[in-house]
C-alpha cells in the first residue's frame, strides 16, 4: 500500500517553475497516492547553508522539520533540496532523527516499485545527471529506469552526463563566466545527441541549461522528469 505523501515544493519550484510541482502531484495521484501540501512550508535553508550563514540555515532547518513532523513520507522534485535535508541537516542539527522519510521524486517511485507510471512522451530525450542528486543521493540509474517505461520515448545518452552544468546555486552568481563556460560544454554534449529534450531531476540545473540553449538559439528544450512522467497519450 502506498503511503500518504506530503509534498515538499522547494522555493525554486514554487517561484520559477510551479508546473513541475503540479506534474509531480499528478503522477503521485495517478499511481494512487493520497497527497497533502503543508502550506506553511518555507525554504529548506540551502542558500543560507551554502553561503556560510549556518545559524540562519539552522533555524530554517528546525522549522522545516517541524512543518513536516506529522508526515509519513515527504517527496520533493529536487535532488538538491532533498540532499540538503538528508545529507546536511545532520551537520546543522547534529541529529538524523526523522530524515529517513524525505525522498526525491524518482527515488520515491522506485522505492515503491512504480517504474511504469503510465506515461507517454513520443520524443527523443537525453539525461543530465545533476551533481547533488547523483553525488549526494546516488540518483543516476533511477530516472533512466523510469524513462525506459515511458511510451514512445527514445532515451539517448549524452557524453559526460554526470559532469556539472555549471549552475551550482550561488556559484553561478559568483563565477558567472566559469558557470556559462561549463554550461556551454554541457549543452554542447546534449546537442550532439540530437535529442529533442534534455531532462533532469533538478529544476535549477534545467533553468541554467535552458538559458544557454536559448542563447544559442538551439531547438533543444528542457523538461523536468516529473513533467515527462505526467504526460499521457492524447485521447
Amino acid at each position: 500500500m502506498l503511503p500518504r505523501v506530503a509534498l515538499f515544493i522547494p522555493c525554486f519550484v514554487d517561484q520559477v517553475c510551479p508546473q513541475v510541482g503540479v506534474d509531480m502531484a499528478r503522477v503521485l495521484r495517478r499511481i494512487g497516492c493520497e497527497i497533502w501540501f503543508p502550506e506553511d512550508q518555507t525554504c529548506c535553508g540551502q542558500p543560507a547553508f551554502n553561503t556560510g550563514y549556518w545559524q540562519d540555515a539552522r533555524q530554517l532547518a528546525a522549522r522545516f522539520l517541524k512543518v513536516f513532523d506529522k508526515a509519513e513520507v515527504v517527496v520533493g522534485p529536487s535532488g538538491s533540496c532533498v540532499a540538503m535535508v538528508r545529507k546536511f541537516y545532520p551537520e546543522l542539527l547534529h541529529s538524523t532523527f526523522g530524515l529517513e522519510k524525505f525522498f526525491e521524486f524518482s527515488e520515491f517511485l522506485l522505492k515503491y516499485n512504480m517504474e511504469d507510471v503510465g506515461a507517454s512522451f513520443p520524443h527523443k530525450v537525453t539525461v543530465h545527471d545533476s551533481c547533488h542528486a547523483n553525488r549526494e543521493l546516488g540518483i543516476r540509474q533511477g530516472p533512466r529506469k523510469l524513462l525506459k517505461n515511458v511510451r514512445g520515448l527514445e532515451l539517448i545518452e549524452m557524453r559526460d552526463s554526470d559532469e556539472c552544468c555549471g549552475f551550482g546555486g550561488t556559484f553561478s552568481v559568483k563565477f558567472g563566466a566559469i558557470s556559462a563556460a561549463m554550461g556551454d560544454v554541457k549543452t554542447g554534449n546534449a546537442e550532439q545527441t540530437q535529442a529533442d529534450f534534455v531532462t533532469a531531476v533538478d529544476p535549477s540545473c534545467l533553468m541554467h541549461i535552458d538559458g544557454i540553449l536559448r542563447k544559442k538559439r538551439s531547438p533543444m528544450k528542457t523538461i523536468h522528469l516529473a513533467s515527462i512522467l505526467a504526460s499521457e497519450a492524447a485521447q
